[in-house]
């Protein structure tokens, strides 16, 4: 009976802390008293909202479908060595 107890309180507290992760989504907005950050050197305008929550290209690369179509001779490798023993 005591373990039912204890399990109900931990799964409550469990899906009280996931529920409190989904809070209402809305646009960014600085925080009051803080500076806007820093325009990067060379940019005429500090970046938008938008752009600095865009992961670039690095950041996400694309994924290469290419079959292999011709079968090529491998470059011999000095440290491909036989396992020891």
């Amino acid at each position: 009976m005591r373990i039912r107890l204890i399990a109900a309180t931990f799964g409550g507290a469990a899906l009280l802390a996931a529920l409190g992760g989904c809070g209402q989504r809305e646009d960014l907005k600085p925080v009051a008293g803080q500076a806007a950050p820093v325009i990067p050197i060379g940019a005429t305008r500090p970046p938008t909202n938008e752009e600095l929550t865009t992961p670039d290209a690095q950041a996400m690369p694309v994924r290469s479908d290419e079959l292999l179509k011709r079968s090529e001779k491998r470059e011999p490798d000095d440290f491909d060595l036989p396992p020891p023993g």
